[in-house]
């Protein structure tokens, strides 16, 4: 990973920290890290494309923090992370069972730098069953 950009340290740290407010159901966290206009798309392992926004995803952490869930697992390889003013993109795979089963989870994420904080504009999310 080049880390020749000092932003780069930044991201990752807000990666670390992301981990951490998801895989705990941190809702107000969630929330700002969240961009109003965020889109998720996620591609499940028969090639369905599902979509969601800002609001539906935060749903989905809500319900499992209402049903008590334990935390999921915070296991995570950062490949690769760029930074370019004010937009960033991470690809990240992680291992979680968001979806109601454990998966691999291959995450392309993109950022922007808005209200002097990093956003999540857009997650990409590749699911295939973990090995």
């Amino acid at each position: 990973m080049n880390t020749e950009n000092p932003r780069i340290e930044e991201i990752k740290q807000i990666m670390n920290d992301l981990i951490q407010i998801a895989t705990s159901y941190d809702i107000d966290e969630l929330d700002r890290i969240y961009h109003d206009d965020m889109n998720i798309l996620m591609i499940d392992t028969e090639g369905t494309v599902n979509t969601a926004n800002k609001t539906d995803f935060i749903q989905i952490f809500q319900a499992k923090k209402d049903a008590g869930d334990p935390p999921m697992n915070t296991w995570a390889d950062l490949h690769q992370i760029d930074v370019d003013g004010d937009k960033a993109h991470v690809l990240v795979s992680r291992k979680n069972d968001l979806s109601g089963q454990n998966m691999f989870l291959i995450l392309s994420i993109d950022f922007i730098f808005q209200d002097n904080r990093w956003q999540i504009t857009r997650e990409v999310i590749f699911l295939r069953p973990e090995d």
